[in-house]
């Protein structure tokens, strides 16, 4: 997955609210044109929170089925392990590869607690699990090194950017345990994940402007450290300035720039609304200049 950027697809609603079946494989197809190493459907940008399991089911088949193989589908799931276990076995059946477990509902727990809740979902899916620690979740190096022993758990997304409890967590993990870098506009901390030996990361951005995102991660891996400090300065910082606007922005921000280049994706569902006006000015005029540093047009 390292290979390229991961992408975490938009789920396409349609301007009353129901699911938009062609607008998402739309959707999906042209993230897979622009060469992705892995392919996310129904997580955080894909509005997981917000689906039925009938739409879930869709989601993840039509992503399949674009993908034909070509790049592993990682689906999501989440909230307690009962119901995290019935989107596995959704996924199972619409023939994801993997899943990505999603931060559970509302309360605080104790590291135990965290770690036998991925067990009993371990025991109920075949499918290898990526766990997902960000808000209330953030596992200690005892908590890692004991899902770490279950079977199919077999990776981390990190979304909290401590880096002295990450580069502990990767120091403590088996050989060929993954890591994965989840934070909110991730190409910001991409180096400095790196640096401690997480070099996949994930990208909002991949979503709207895979021109953007391909070219950053092209300086990443050219060590071309005057291309990414552009495209940091000159896009990604504003990028994500303008996200920390309102809540929400990080799905409904990425989703109104993939509006203003024409892909059929539709509204956010609420709770998250759509950007005030002014904001989407502001986007669009962000995201002509980030595509025009990459010979790019909107």
């Amino acid at each position: 997955m390292a290979r390229g950027v991961l992408s975490f697809p938009l789920t396409a609603f349609r301007d009353d609210g129901l699911l938009d079946p062609e607008g998402l494989r739309a959707h999906v197809a042209g993230r897979l044109a622009a060469g992705p190493g892995a392919v996310f459907p129904a997580c955080g940008t894909g509005e997981f929170f917000s689906l039925d399991e009938d739409e879930y089911r869709t989601v993840v088949r039509i992503t399949v089925e674009e993908t034909a193989g070509r790049v592993p589908v990682v689906a999501g799931t989440g909230y307690g392990w009962a119901q995290a276990a019935r989107f596995a076995r959704i996924a199972e059946e619409a023939g994801a590869d993997a899943l990505l477990v999603l931060p559970h509902y509302l309360v605080d727990a104790p590291q135990r607690g965290l770690a036998a809740q991925l067990e009993r979902l371990a025991d109920r899916t075949r499918l290898p699990l990526i766990v997902y620690q960000r808000g209330q979740v953030a596992y200690t190096v005892d908590a890692l090194r004991r899902i770490a022993r279950v079977p199919n758990v077999i990776g981390l997304k990190d979304g909290h950017g401590d880096l002295d409890r990450l580069q502990r967590l990767t120091l403590a993990a088996p050989d060929g345990f993954l890591f994965f870098n989840g934070a909110a506009t991730a190409e910001i901390q991409a180096r400095a994940y790196a640096a401690v030996g997480v070099p996949a990361y994930s990208s909002a951005v991949h979503a709207f402007a895979p021109e953007i995102a391909g070219a950053f991660f092209a300086a990443l891996q050219g060590a071309d450290h005057a291309s990414a400090d552009k495209l940091l300065r000159e896009f990604y910082v504003p990028f994500a300035e303008l996200r920390d606007r309102a809540p929400g922005y990080a799905v409904s921000l990425v989703k109104a720039a993939a509006r203003l280049r024409g892909q059929r994706v539709g509204p956010v569902r609420a709770p998250l609304t759509d950007p005030a006006p002014a904001d989407l000015a502001d986007l669009k005029a962000l995201l002509t200049a980030g595509l025009d540093l990459v010979g790019a047009a909107l």
